[in-house]
């Protein structure tokens, strides 16, 4: 049974509050691929590919919304012919109403998505960004609440995720005054009466807010304020928070054999098989991991770990690699599959009744002998 009020673009709502498609590469296709957001939703399917299996598994299921890590349309298309696979594909979600939505590279990016994953599945300590392509963005918000109302707002500012600065949490300044203002005749004032100076012992509450979430932050303020009219500032800050990009680079809790590395990112992955490079008794410690296809960036990885893990490496480059002294781990390309259950979780917690489904099916095209 699902809720009739809940819509596709509520989930997807929820979903980008998460993993903005501001954090994905400027070349990557992500968001809306097929379908409406403006239907109600009853069910969601997460995925790592869209093949014609995975959408009969929604159909299967029930689930309207397929959620997926690879684009569907990740080039447009120059004609849509429902005799190749890909138009059959698009053609049968067409006709079932079902709605596919890309997480790319931002799922890759952001805080707690697949390269998050991937190295807290090795248990790395010290994470730091890979590749950084940008720094998050602040505004501050300064708003005058009167004294008795003040952790009320903070708490619905904090809540909204306001005042996270690092690892720091609910950081806000707070200073104290008096605010004087006169309602009009038209006026319906929490405090005073119209045509009368009023003096309120009043707090100034000031919150670093993430430059995505001050929407959220204002509107969560405004309807915790007792006022009628709230008085708020919201400025531009020079403030950087924490780098985002590509791939993730950490300390192992101890180090071990690259053989051992090896065996644990099979297991961890849950893939069938990996290649490596190097050698299986050599000691590593520092390791830089890129879900997906990472072999352009083996030079960055060389100055700054033992080891590289990353997929769709080919012979020479992972050649060169190894004559150079960097170690490589490549899990394939489907490793990425880490992120179904992560993104289903995370939905789950916001829409405890709606139907939300981990895909089953295997897209990897490979099979080891």
């Amino acid at each position: 049974m699902t809720d009739k009020h809940i819509l596709i673009a509520d989930v997807i709502r929820h979903f980008e509050a998460w993993c903005p498609p501001s954090l994905a590469e400027d070349w990557d296709n992500v968001g809306l691929q097929v379908g409406t957001l403006e239907r109600v939703v009853t069910g969601v399917l997460t995925t790592l590919d869209v093949t014609e299996a995975v959408v009969d598994e929604a159909i299967l299921q029930e689930a309207n919304l397929i959620i997926a890590h690879h684009p569907l349309l990740f080039a447009p298309p120059r004609k849509l012919d429902t005799h190749t696979p890909k138009g059959r594909v698009i053609q049968k979600i067409l006709k079932h109403d079902i709605t596919v939505y890309a997480a790319h590279t931002n799922l890759d990016a952001v805080k707690g998505g697949v390269n998050d994953l991937m190295a807290d599945a090795l248990g790395l300590d010290q994470k730091r960004v890979f590749l950084p392509s940008g720094y998050q963005g602040f505004k501050k918000l300064i708003v005058f609440v009167p004294k008795t109302h003040e952790q009320k707002v903070k708490d619905a500012l904090h809540d909204n995720g306001a005042g996270n600065i690092g690892n720091y949490e609910k950081v806000s300044f707070v200073s104290e005054g008096s605010g004087y203002f006169q309602p009009n005749d038209d006026a319906n004032p929490f405090i005073g009466q119209a045509g009368e100076i009023e003096k309120v012992e009043e707090v100034r509450i000031e919150v670093l807010v993430p430059e995505e979430k001050v929407n959220d932050a204002v509107a969560a303020m405004l309807k915790a304020h007792p006022y009628e009219e709230a008085a708020y500032d919201v400025y531009s800050v020079a403030t950087k928070g924490k780098a985002y990009g590509l791939g993730r680079v950490g300390k192992l809790p101890a180090p071990m054999s690259l053989l051992e590395l090896a065996e644990l990112v099979k297991e961890r992955y849950a893939v069938q098989h990996v290649r490596f490079t190097g050698d299986a008794s050599a000691s590593v410690e520092t390791v830089a991991v890129l879900g997906g296809s990472g072999r352009g960036y083996i030079d960055q990885a060389m100055q700054q770990a033992d080891v590289y893990i990353t997929g769709d490496l080919t012979f020479h480059e992972s050649q060169d690699a190894m004559l150079a002294g960097l170690c490589l781990i490549d899990p394939g390309h489907y490793a990425e599959q880490i992120m179904k259950q992560k993104v289903a979780d995370h939905l789950q917690d916001a829409f405890a009744t709606l139907p939300i489904y981990v895909s089953q099916i295997n897209t990897d095209p490979f099979r080891s002998i």
